[in-house]
């Protein structure tokens, strides 16, 4: 008999969040849990193509997104959809959300079922015009577009949600509660398939601020809840810290909300007859790199934003079934991977009408093998090829087993990076190396190759030693 499928996705939530990796951990003991006692970490996962639809889109389709198309309605990217592939298995098939992109974007309409929590980011399902929109955070500190009647996103983020300050208000803990609902009144049939969606810890970031305090108790200015998508250097030393503090507050919130969903799985006894997937899409810069956000939408910037390890590096565990427990596997692995293999550990075949990019790791996650791929790359798609590599465009990273290679860094060169010594990539090699550079741009090129990009797209890059910064548009989120 198939197995259910439940797929749990957190938006902006960072590979060294858990486990107290980062040098300043974040409180993350459900997942730390999670990972010790019930799954299968796979620790070299790294998102395709960025950003948030395009991730998404690179799930649900198994066909790499970045050399062809940015942010677009799943219907325009691919014919493959994982809830329609599944439907036709006999899945009942459930969407729960409050990401505000993905009805937007199309990822509804192959689900039997789909409801989402409104009012996320820039999301304004009904307004109070009545009441002032209050300054919480200034322009200078935060991204400015876009606006809304002169306001920026994060002060008209607070003013549509109504201030809210109770845990019991904020979207990870309203969607874990409908997804618990949902459970518990659908648990019984086999097969389903349950995609959760949870935008946080995206921000704005705004979590109750006693858990702020705990982060950065002696912090007494103005809360810092959304980074600037530019420089690290407009922010003061606590100002940097208290908005690491807001994230790290909505990411403890983020685990502590996918807890009780793991539990309620626990309670309705599913975790043999189901596969559970727990990822993140990407991560964010907070003051790595010398800039916070994870793309460079400021104009006093005026760097290339490669996807450094801190957005591409996120996190993915799998179990249920006979995946084995409290296991962490190397594979280095990317999101078109994850639909043929949870294809394959549910027990099912699909014929996807376009044929998948991904390959199955379910294998090698039974086996604990650590044999999977040789190397990945995280992506941003290009809008216009003829007109070169825009000024402030994210730019491509490669990974594989120890090196990171940014073919345009931050400055227009080729950066590498020792990335088992060096894991947020702060030392570049690329001085003394020239022979490797080559080899890691063979890669490189290898990776649009295969991923059928076109000649157009290839000779942009085979020319980028000396192009010039161009006045070319990039696929941004918000286009």
């Amino acid at each position: 008999m198939a197995k259910n499928i439940i797929m749990i996705v957190t938006d902006t939530f960072r590979f060294d969040n858990l486990k107290e990796r980062a040098q300043i951990p974040v409180r993350t003991p459900e997942l730390d849990q999670f990972a010790k006692e019930r799954a299968t970490e796979i620790s070299k996962y790294y998102m395709g193509s960025f950003p948030t639809i395009p991730h998404r889109t690179d799930l649900a389709t198994g066909v790499t997104g970045w050399p062809h198309y940015g942010w677009q309605s799943i219907e325009l990217s691919s014919s493959n959809h994982i809830a329609k592939l599944l439907g036709e298995k006999g899945y009942a098939t459930q969407l729960i959300c409050d990401c505000p992109h993905l009805f937007n974007a199309g990822f509804p309409s192959s689900f039997d079922a789909a409801y989402q929590h409104r009012g996320q980011e820039g999301d304004k399902p009904l307004l109070h015009l009545n009441d002032q929109v209050k300054e919480i955070v200034r322009d200078e500190k935060t991204r400015t577009t876009p606006t809304y009647r002169g306001h920026n996103l994060v002060n008209q983020h607070r003013w549509t949600n109504r201030y809210f300050k109770n845990e019991s208000q904020t979207f990870s803990a309203r969607t874990s509660k409908t997804t618990i609902q949902w459970l518990e009144e659908n648990y019984t049939v086999n097969p389903f398939f349950l995609w959760v969606d949870l935008f946080d810890p995206h921000e704005p970031w705004d979590p109750p601020e006693y858990m702020v305090k705990r982060y950065d108790p002696s912090y007494n200015g103005p809360p810092m809840l959304h980074p600037n998508y530019g420089r690290s250097s407009d922010y003061s030393k606590p100002e940097l810290r208290n908005l690491w503090a807001h994230y790290a507050a909505e990411s403890e919130l983020v685990d502590r909300h996918i807890g009780s969903i793991l539990k309620k799985i626990d309670d309705l006894d599913l975790w043999q007859d189901s596969i559970v997937l727990v990822l993140s899409d990407h991560g964010i810069s907070l003051g790595e790199h010398g800039r916070t956000g994870k793309s460079n939408i400021k104009q006093n910037d005026d760097r290339y934003w490669p996807i450094y390890p801190e957005i591409g590096h996120g996190i993915l565990m799998l179990a249920g079934g006979d995946i084995p427990r409290g296991k962490e596997l190397p594979l280095i692995t990317q999101t078109i991977d994850i639909l043929p293999s949870l294809c394959d550990l549910a027990g099912i075949s699909v014929e996807p009408p376009q044929s998948f990019d991904g390959r199955s790791f379910a294998s090698a996650v039974l086996n604990q093998s650590k044999n999977h791929r040789e190397f990945a790359v995280s992506g941003c798609h290009i809008l216009d090829c003829k007109s070169g590599i825009p000024r402030r465009a994210t730019t491509p990273f490669l990974i594989t087993d120890q090196w990171g290679y940014a073919p345009l860094g931050a400055y227009g060169e080729n950066e590498i990076y020792h990335l088992s010594r060096d894991s947020l990539a702060e030392n570049d090699l690329s001085q003394h190396n020239n022979n490797l550079i080559k080899e890691l741009y063979h890669l490189f090129k290898e990776h649009l190759i295969q991923n059928h990009a076109s000649e157009e797209l290839i000779s942009l890059w085979d020319k980028r030693r000396w192009q010039k910064p161009s006045g070319g548009k990039w696929a941004t989120d918000y286009t």
